[in-house]
């Protein structure tokens, strides 16, 4: 008899290969379409403003050292910006204006028209994330959503959807971060030394 805590390491990793099999199939092209907007606002001079909750607060962080520092390959660093880092600010206007303004008043902060707004929510319907999206629309900013599920009003307020049709959290965010490195591969590959 195998051992079940065996049959659950390998369970676990053909759902995320087969999450992942089903994206290639369906999704290649929602994602270029992401990596295009993404160069386009770098190549134009403006920003991304990456933002999510809990394990998607440090899938934003991850997303944003790719593209600060480097991916695969030596290149001038590109301007991204993760909402979910500084504490002093995120629990300052938790507290004075509500939890669900955590993303909104930084994007009224730093966020200019031309910049990219990319909200991270695995379940489609995070309050913060949706508003944070709807205030960089009304701004001016470009927008792009990584949900999971069927992808909520978060998915449906973006300017550019990337849906992880699945329920359980774990695999949609594994799937987020490969998705991420798709899209951060692509914008290197169409970026030199000094763009």
């Amino acid at each position: 008899m195998s051992d079940p805590r065996a049959q659950a390491v390998q369970d676990t990793l053909r759902e995320a290969a087969r999450l992942h099999e089903l994206m290639a199939r369906d999704s290649a092209e929602i994602v270029v379409a992401a990596a295009e907007a993404m160069r386009s606002v770098f190549s134009a001079g403006g920003q991304a403003l990456i933002f999510g909750n809990g394990g998607s607060a440090a899938d934003a962080q991850h997303f944003a050292c790719e593209l600060v520092g480097r991916f695969l390959r030596e290149r001038r660093a590109l301007p991204a910006v993760a909402l979910t880092t500084d504490t002093s600010t995120l629990t300052a206007i938790a507290n004075d204006y509500g939890f669900d303004r955590v993303f909104v008043r930084q994007i009224e902060a730093i966020g200019r028209p031309g910049d990219i707004a990319v909200g991270i929510s695995t379940s489609g319907s995070s309050g913060n994330v949706l508003a944070g999206l709807q205030f960089a629309r009304s701004r001016g900013l470009k927008t792009i959503a990584l949900t999971g599920g069927d992808g909520g009003q978060v998915g449906v307020v973006a300017d550019i959807h990337v849906n992880v049709p699945h329920e359980m959290t774990p695999r949609v965010q594994e799937v987020h971060r490969t998705l991420m490195h798709a899209v951060c591969l692509l914008i290197e590959s169409q970026l030199g030394p000094n763009p």
